[in-house]
């Protein structure tokens, strides 16, 4: 019998490519135990429940929370995507309107569907000032690091939250490390109320792995009935025993992050002697994003050819390629992306994106958007009609119009330039 996905897997490995994407284990043998296989059980007297735990998962859950300052925190097997689910759960559990970023996992859009909220669109830079014109918001909702690995101010985001009384909810899924770096820059040690954290992303845990740090006392008793809500009853226990081992590993190895930090900066420094160009702003210290288009390459082109100098991407786009680095990286994988970068060509600078149209009016709620009949219509068809989904261009990777939006003439041009040709709308 053939066995595509398996075979794949297997011939993917066999490539031998140093691996700068998800998962942050990098399938390097010392990162996990590997009789993981061995330990998938289930729900046993002896092996706890997730959603009932009063054993070992809770013991668990109680070691992790001291390690990250939690109040409380949750075992996800259900990726970050559970963890904001819950959050949304907790915070506005009757509805109402949420300041959101207009950087925002699919996820996030879904729950909010689902659980009837309303968002109050904001681009990143302008979330402060957005809260301040929404009297009746029951919660503030950000990314932060983004795919590129920039930050947001959550310090003054969380401190305007507090003057309001509300909770600040961070999808924090590619940062779960960042407690551990110079300087500290995880959300939750900078104010945030409850963080989202992929914790397979970045550190030594199966994917599907994720934690709910909760920092506001008030949403940890029910922090559990909200992620069983939407949760699996089925969570796999080898992804929950990763959470456990990269917890332990944390608490012992944490001084790992300052070489990682050493290494990332001398990638960095290669690449813009090469004339390639990094994000601004505060970013991650160990996120390597390279603006190629700024050397003249774009990005999925560069990404090609990184994978024949045998390093795998974690991501591409237009202008930019992203490699995840973490501790379970070999000096070897750092070795050959370091080459990579040195045999790239230099160009002349790509154009940059064109500026993002205004955020376009809300014709109807998100829920209504997203679960009403809907059509693909060619997208010179589609002026003044409204989105049944997001259209997210990368870059810059910020939707465009969301669910329940207008699509304007700005928008439909918009679109035209990145190579859209139809897009879901309502009937």
């Amino acid at each position: 019998m053939p066995t595509p996905l398996y075979t794949a897997l297997v011939e993917h490995k066999e490539r031998g490519r140093a691996s700068f994407h998800t998962p942050g284990h990098k399938n390097n043998p010392g990162a996990l135990p590997p009789d993981l296989l061995s330990l998938d059980f289930t729900e046993l007297p002896d092996t706890d429940s997730l959603f009932e735990a009063d054993g070992p998962i809770a013991r668990a859950e109680n070691l992790a929370a001291e390690l990250f300052g939690a109040k409380r925190t949750c075992i996800s097997a259900g990726g970050c995507t559970l963890c904001i689910q819950a959050m949304f759960r907790l915070a506005a559990p009757g509805g109402g309107k949420i300041v959101c970023s207009r950087v925002l996992h699919r996820s996030a859009v879904n729950t909010m569907a689902l659980l009837d909220l309303t968002p109050v669109w904001a681009m990143p830079e302008d979330v402060l000032s957005v809260l301040a014109k929404t009297p009746d918001a029951k919660a503030v909702y950000v990314t932060s690091p983004n795919y590129y690995g920039q930050l947001l101010d959550i310090p003054a985001i969380a401190e305007a939250c507090r003057a309001r009384d509300i909770p600040l909810l961070v999808d924090n899924a590619h940062g779960a490390h960042l407690m551990f770096t110079e300087p500290k820059l995880h959300p939750l040690a900078l104010g945030a109320s409850m963080t989202a954290c992929s914790a397979h992303k970045t550190l030594n845990v199966l994917t599907g792995g994720a934690w709910l740090h909760i920092a506001d006392s008030r949403y940890t008793a029910d922090a559990k009935e909200a992620m069983a809500l939407f949760a699996s009853t089925s969570p796999g226990y080898p992804v929950m025993a990763s959470l456990d081992l990269a917890r332990e590993w944390l608490r012992l190895h944490r001084r790992e992050f300052g070489p990682l930090q050493e290494k990332v900066s001398e990638i960095k420094a290669v690449a813009q002697n090469r004339g390639i160009s990094l994000p601004g702003g505060l970013t991650d210290p160990t996120r390597i994003t390279l603006n190629t288009a700024s050397a003249g390459i774009p990005g999925i082109e560069a990404a090609d050819l990184f994978r024949q100098a045998g390093v795998e991407p974690e991501f591409a786009d237009g202008a930019h390629v992203v490699f995840i680095a973490t501790p379970f990286n070999t000096d070897r994988d750092f070795l050959r992306l370091k080459d990579a970068i040195e045999r790239l060509p230099v160009r002349i600078p790509l154009p940059q994106a064109p500026e993002l149209p205004e955020l376009p009016p809300v014709k109807t709620s998100l829920r209504e958007a997203v679960f009403a009949p809907s059509e693909s219509v060619p997208l010179e068809q589609a002026a003044g009609r409204i989105a049944a989904q997001a259209a997210c261009p990368c870059p810059p990777g910020v939707p465009v119009v969301m669910p329940g939006e207008e699509i304007t003439k700005e928008i439909l041009r918009f679109l035209r330039g990145y190579g859209f040709f139809a897009i879901k709308v309502l009937k």
